[in-house]
């Protein structure tokens, strides 16, 4: 396992080079580059001075090296826009989507898989097909738009939830402050994740309902609850986590979206603003940072499958 585990993180860490690689090349070979993101009020003369203190004159390679060295050690740059460095501020902003996006997977996988098991439990009943119809539009609507809709009737309209930040106005944090802000924003990506959750659950535990082995557990004289929670449930599971864990990098993805309509200042609404800005460095700073997220999620739901089920051995 552990073989397995060391060769995965290889491979992770060749994917985090292509893609920082990839990103260091497109921002700098395409159009209105960082060269052309020098302030335009200045003078030929203090833009070349500019130029050269951001060490833009020099060959594409000798840039990446030295940018990929100074993340090895720590350093992201400093930012184009308000010359501060990137990484106190792209950890800080990490750790504000991490709550958004724990939050939401909460919400996701507390009503997303019961709701799976039941309606696979009732198969072709009114409440499966009222489940279906319900995932069926979720899916088709985008998240901007529920958002949008969100903030119109629970902060507008009705009052009771604030439409954005992540605290109170007062200043300070406080629990219930945090959960006023953090309700709309999580449940809005928690929506946009559960109609796969709940489809795929209930297919995966369709699938295992049909198999052999539970047909020989119930001849044996086994309760229906036994053979459900005990054989069906934990041979389900595993797909299950597998799916819970494709999740988790598009709540990063969906958090770009939801923390630009609702304000959350999280690395998703930093990335927007820095691609706006033209602020490059920051951009090169979280896809990196956002690709390392996505490698150490995968690496942890291959763990996940090891403990829900022993059969499983990675070699």
């Amino acid at each position: 396992m552990l073989s397995f585990f060391g060769q995965r993180l290889g491979q992770g860490a060749v994917v985090l080079v292509l893609i920082s690689l990839i990103t260091f090349s497109l921002i700098n070979l395409a159009p209105g580059g960082p060269s052309s993101a020098v302030r335009l009020d200045t003078t030929a003369e203090q833009r070349e001075v500019l130029i050269k203190q951001l060490g833009l004159d020099r060959p594409l390679a000798v840039r990446y090296l030295e940018w990929g060295g100074g993340v090895l050690r720590g350093d992201f740059g400093t930012s184009m826009n308000g010359g501060e460095p990137v990484g106190p501020k792209l950890l800080e902003r990490l750790g504000n989507t991490a709550q958004l996006a724990l939050a939401a997977l909460v919400l996701s996988v507390v009503v997303g898989i019961p709701l799976g098991i039941l309606t696979a439990l009732r198969k072709n009943s009114p409440l499966d097909h009222a489940v279906n119809g319900v995932t069926t539009l979720g899916m088709s609507i985008p998240d901007f738009w529920t958002g949008i809709m969100a903030i119109l009737l629970f902060a507008v309209t009705l009052k009771v939830l604030p439409s954005a930040g992540m605290y109170d106005a007062s200043g300070g944090f406080s629990l219930s402050g945090w959960l006023r802000h953090t309700i709309l924003p999580a449940s809005v990506l928690a929506f946009v994740m559960l109609p796969n959750l709940v489809r795929f659950t209930r297919s995966s535990l369709l699938e295992v309902l049909r198999a052999d082995y539970l047909r020989s557990a119930r001849a044996k004289g086994l309760s229906e609850r036994i053979v459900i929670l005990k054989h069906a449930l934990r041979n389900a599971l595993v797909p299950i986590v597998a799916m819970v864990g494709l999740i988790l990098p598009a709540l990063l993805s969906g958090s770009v979206i939801v923390e630009s309509v609702f304000g959350w200042p999280g690395m998703g609404r930093m990335a927007v603003d820095a691609a706006l800005g033209r602020d490059y460095t920051t951009v090169m700073a979280v896809t990196v940072v956002a690709g390392a997220v996505v490698i150490i999620t995968n690496l942890v739901v291959d763990l996940a499958y090891t403990l829900i089920d022993p059969r499983i051995r990675h070699d």
